[in-house]
């Protein structure tokens, strides 16, 4: 799956400085972010998921 994500570029900035620190592509390591979050068991998923739909739910409505 591929999958485009918009920052701003306050979150662009810091995702490049992690991965020049890590050496590694910042798509690799957004990429890598989004796999460990989704592999996480159970609740823990659960809990950021739930935590961020309802941070973001009226841009998500507006996207619709």
């Amino acid at each position: 799956m591929k999958l485009a994500i918009q920052l701003s570029e306050a979150q662009e900035r810091r995702l490049a400085e992690i991965a020049a620190r890590l050496n590694v592509r910042a798509e690799s390591l957004a990429s890598a972010a989004v796999r460990e979050l989704v592999d996480q068991e159970g609740s823990d998923f659960d809990q950021v998921a739930t935590r961020l739909l309802a941070k973001n739910r009226e841009l998500y409505e507006r996207l619709r």
